[in-house]
């Protein structure tokens, strides 16, 4: 008789300490899916095994993790993964002329080339099954650069073209790919990101210190999120029909932000684009 894990679809999902990552591994596991639920540090996946989560060690800044995390899901799974969703990832704020070469580095380590090296570690067995979905997800900033964070536009800008070249040359393999393009969602991200702008940006000696001094205060700040905030469980909705739709979309657009920014995209001359970018930005 076959084993009731093996028979289920197997997700593997990185990022899944807190937000997006979190809420895909506990939604996807009700939806009756085998979900194995990846995090870098090990008090993380001590506490998702807790919760009967199938947990599992990955940090995407070393191949070695990366290669022991796909033996392992790929020995869990008797090498049969159905879908990956590439979610760990962090914003490093800053202006671009004071982002260090190590810093730009550091942030795509993470956000491009863990991604790309475990995908491609996983390919060949999604490519064996004659199926699999590798879901990326992605941001509005992937597509609307705003000011000051230079680095994570540039990674996520970089994540769109190699996704979708990937889509391209998976054609016909039975492997979908799809991009979530999320605006803000409820998360730690801000958190995280105030640990990087401290660390890597010198704000004294910037020109650009009194708008610094201004992001401080936001990142600190523990007010509301914006109107526009959505719950988690908005990418989850996406993250579903990517998974199980026939055909899936190319592109899931989450929260007004992205919808609106992808429309003036398309009208806007770069001179007014830019203009509405910046107050967005600067707001």
């Amino acid at each position: 008789m076959e084993n009731d894990d093996c028979a289920r679809p197997a997700v593997l999902i990185t990022g899944c300490s807190s937000g997006i990552g979190l809420c895909a591994a506990r939604g996807l596991r009700a939806r009756g899916y085998r979900v194995l639920a990846s995090a870098r540090r090990a008090e993380d996946v001590a506490r998702l095994a807790d919760e009967g989560l199938e947990a599992l060690a990955l940090d995407l800044d070393h191949s070695a993790s990366i290669r022991s995390a796909v033996d392992e899901v790929l020995a869990r799974c008797d090498g049969r993964l159905y879908a990956l969703f590439n979610n760990g990832a962090y914003g490093q704020p800053g202006a671009v002329e004071d982002l260090s070469r190590d810093a730009l580095r550091a942030q795509f380590e993470t956000n491009l080339f863990g991604w790309l090296e475990l995908t491609n570690r996983l390919l060949p067995s999604m490519r064996a099954a004659g199926e699999g979905r590798i879901v990326q997800n992605s941001s509005v900033l992937g597509f609307a650069a705003m000011p000051m964070r230079g680095a994570y536009n540039a990674s996520k800008f970089a994540l769109e073209g190699l996704t979708d070249t990937l889509r391209l040359e998976l054609a016909g393999s039975g492997i979908h790919v799809s991009l979530i393009e999320p605006g803000p969602i409820e998360s730690r991200f801000r958190d995280n990101a105030l640990r990087h702008f401290q660390a890597n940006i010198d704000i004294e000696t910037s020109a650009h210190r009194e708008h610094y001094r201004k992001t401080l205060d936001r990142l600190q700040s523990k007010s509301a999120p914006t109107r526009f905030t959505l719950p988690p469980e908005a990418v989850l909705k996406r993250l579903i029909h990517a998974l199980e739709s026939p055909r899936p979309k190319a592109r899931y657009p989450v929260t007004v932000p992205t919808y609106a920014f992808a429309w003036l995209k398309r009208i806007c001359s770069t001179r007014v684009l830019d203009w509405l970018l910046l107050k967005a930005g600067n707001s």
